[in-house]
């Protein structure tokens, strides 16, 4: 499991826009995104948390390891 705190995620199309960015990177990866504590939860298959913290900051969010 890989956790991150985005706290520039703030509304519904931020946690699609990031599962989407995270699917784009590892298609098979499960995602779980709590808005109110800004927590990004991922369980990837091929991804590493460097690519997944990368496609978070692409899609225009900052990803902090937690």
């Amino acid at each position: 499991m890989i956790t991150f705190e985005v706290n520039d995620m703030t509304c519904g199309h931020c946690v699609s826009t990031i599962t989407k960015a995270v699917k784009a990177e590892d298609k098979d990866a499960k995602v779980q995104i709590d808005l109110a504590t800004h927590r990004v939860v991922i369980e990837p298959l091929s991804a590493s948390a460097e690519e997944l913290q990368h496609a978070i900051a692409e899609a225009g969010y900052t990803p902090v390891p937690v």
